[in-house]
């Protein structure tokens, strides 16, 4: 099991900008009084979201803010991995390497990260664009394999195709995310292979198939006695021996 811990160069101070302070107020708010402290995970993720990452001042700050111990907040900032608690690049590629993605190459996708960005994770590139991870699954092992730049997935990933998106990044631009091999969302490469019988949508199959009627989608769904009702034993009259 791996410890987190906090970098061990940490800047001398931290403070939210206006709008991020009065983004962290909304939050606050949010909760009845004496119950400030359910905001710790959302003042910790706007501080990354301005800083980059979670520093030590800033834990600090946001402990003073929600009236909470240090330890508190400290526990909360090592336990979720989402927060990063060293220093990262302009761009944070997440690169997916559980058994779907690294079963469809995530090797080579690691690679790429290693030979563009730098041959360990964790590492801020020397331009400072980027640095890189290995995390745990993504949720898109269907276009495998994957990694997560930002907020954005960029999926069906190769080696070379991973080279040419942290390319592209690197000039300035934002490559559009989704599947990098053309197919559109999670469809079947190549196109859609079932479900393709327009009579499914033209209504054919509501008409005679094979000598039988098939009922339309109004008299499907008609009610129909409910399975309670027909085995319910037969109500005997008033005044009836028993």
């Amino acid at each position: 099991m791996s410890v987190r811990r906090l970098y061990p160069n940490q800047p001398a101070s931290f403070a939210f900008n206006d709008a991020n302070k009065a983004l962290c107020d909304q939050w606050i708010a949010k909760y009845p009084q004496g119950r400030q402290a359910s905001a710790v995970i959302a003042l910790l993720w706007i501080g990354q979201e301005q800083e980059g990452w979670v520093t030590k001042p800033m834990i600090e700050g946001v402990a003073q803010m929600l009236s909470m111990p240090y330890i508190r907040v400290l526990e909360v900032a090592t336990f979720y991995t989402m927060f990063n608690l060293e220093p990262v690049g302009e761009h944070l590629v997440q690169v997916c390497t559980t058994t779907p993605c690294w079963l469809r190459g995530s090797d080579d996708v690691v690679a790429a990260c290693k030979k563009h960005i730098a041959p360990t994770p964790h590492t801020v590139s020397v331009d400072g664009k980027f640095s890189w991870m290995e995390v745990e699954c993504l949720g898109a092992c269907v276009n495998a394999p994957m990694l997560q730049i930002g907020k954005d997935f960029y999926e069906d990933l190769d080696g070379p195709k991973t080279e040419a998106l942290l390319e592209a990044f690197r000039r300035g631009e934002t490559p559009k995310p989704g599947a990098g091999n053309g197919r559109h969302t999670s469809e079947p490469e190549g196109g859609a292979l079932t479900l393709t019988d327009p009579q499914l949508y033209n209504g054919g199959y509501s008409r005679k198939t094979n000598g039988a009627v098939s009922a339309t989608d109004a008299e499907a769904k008609k009610p129909t006695e409910g399975a309670s009702d027909r085995e319910a034993p037969a109500q005997k009259p008033p005044g009836a021996a028993t």
